[in-house]
């Protein structure tokens, strides 16, 4: 009896869906890896810490006197040896003067009175007596020198010059705040660890800070000196870090989050995402690229983790293909169909949404 063509097409139907589980279950399952790669790797310690200039000064008057010179302005980047103020100095100057002509006039004595010597017509302890007097001159004119200095106040290193708070014709006397300068381009970075950090930190550690007025910046330094006395109180020590600061973002005052790299390495590393955890023991999935992408389920063993990312210490080699999303659909020994594999360029959801991309093409 030959079945009506509805009938046939029932059991056609009927014949169609009991066969696709079984050519689903034919299809490999889509992943996506990730490859196993050496990367530089540390074990962060974090801190908060404090910006000082490299050299910081407050220029200040050593005597008294009006103001006659300010030659800056406020914030100007300075040279070392530059003239920055200058006092009234006519009274000053008027006694070196005084004491530059005693001096030519007792040198004048001392000639004369060798040529004299030297003709036996003048007694020696003479001569010796004027030279005295000539020497005495002379120590007067550098006293008045070393005191007409003072009027002078000039930058001691390169910088940059803060408020200027004076004006010219402002009388000031000893102690008197003129100017505070700072170097800038190196900062050094203070802040404090616990002392159970002290066998994990030396000078020149590297580390990476970051402030909230620069979000998007991270400054890159080393430690520079570890501080030499235990805090009692708060069981911590302090810690130097100097800081490359060419272009003077970096401001003394500022608060630094510090990250330092402890036990900085070249180490094997892979998505946390391929991790597999059963217990204590920790399991990835690799995939032949020789056969088909098929999964192996294979024993590591990790260190640290950071974000997104783990160590692996043993159990891989770098260049393998772990599975990094799909491990949960997948067993071992199955052959897989790859979408792609995980870099700095792409992501999870890229990957995927180009899958579906290419299987609505294909029908």
């Amino acid at each position: 009896m030959i079945p009506s063509r509805p009938r046939l097409l029932l059991l056609l139907g009927l014949a169609a869906l009991m066969l696709s589980p079984m050519l689903a279950a034919q299809q490999p399952t889509a992943v996506i890896a990730a490859r196993a790669s050496l990367a530089a790797w540390s074990d962060p310690l974090e801190a908060l810490g404090t910006l000082h200039a490299d050299e910081s000064v407050t220029l200040s008057a050593t005597v008294t006197d009006t103001i006659r010179e300010l030659n800056f302005r406020d914030g100007e980047t300075v040279e070392a040896g530059q003239l920055l103020v200058r006092l009234t100095d006519d009274e000053a100057q008027a006694d070196l003067r005084a004491a530059q002509a005693l001096r030519d006039e007792r040198r004048n004595a001392v000639n004369r009175l060798a040529q004299l010597q030297s003709r036996n017509l003048a007694p020696r302890a003479d001569v010796e007596d004027a030279r005295a007097r000539l020497r005495q001159a002379e120590a007067q004119i550098q006293a008045l020198e070393a005191r007409l200095a003072d009027y002078r106040i000039e930058a001691p290193f390169d910088g940059v010059v803060g408020f200027r708070n004076v004006s010219v014709g402002a009388l000031v006397s000893p102690g008197t705040e003129l100017v505070t300068l700072d170097k800038l381009d190196i900062m050094k970075l203070d802040f404090t660890l616990p002392e159970l950090a002290l066998g994990q930190v030396a000078p020149g550690l590297p580390l990476t800070a970051t402030s909230g007025a620069y979000p998007d910046t991270t400054f890159a330094g080393e430690i520079a000196t570890i501080g030499a006395r235990v805090d009692p109180v708060s069981r911590s020590v302090t810690v130097r870090a100097a800081l490359d600061n060419p272009d003077h973002r970096l401001r003394p005052g500022m608060l630094m989050r510090v990250v330092v790299e402890r036990a900085p390495r070249e180490t094997l590393v892979m998505p946390e995402s391929a991790l597999i955890p059963q217990g204590e023991r920790q399991f990835v999935l690799v995939l032949d690229e020789t056969d088909q992408y098929r999964v192996e389920r294979r024993q590591v063993v990790i260190g640290a983790r950071r974000e997104g990312q783990v160590e692996v210490l043993e159990g891989l080699a770098a260049g393998e293909l772990v599975v990094a999303h799909g491990t949960e659909r997948v067993r071992d020994g199955q052959p897989t169909r790859l979408l792609g594999v995980l870099d700095d360029d792409t992501s999870i959801p890229e990957l995927l949404r180009r899958g579906r991309d290419d299987a609505e093409a294909n029908g």
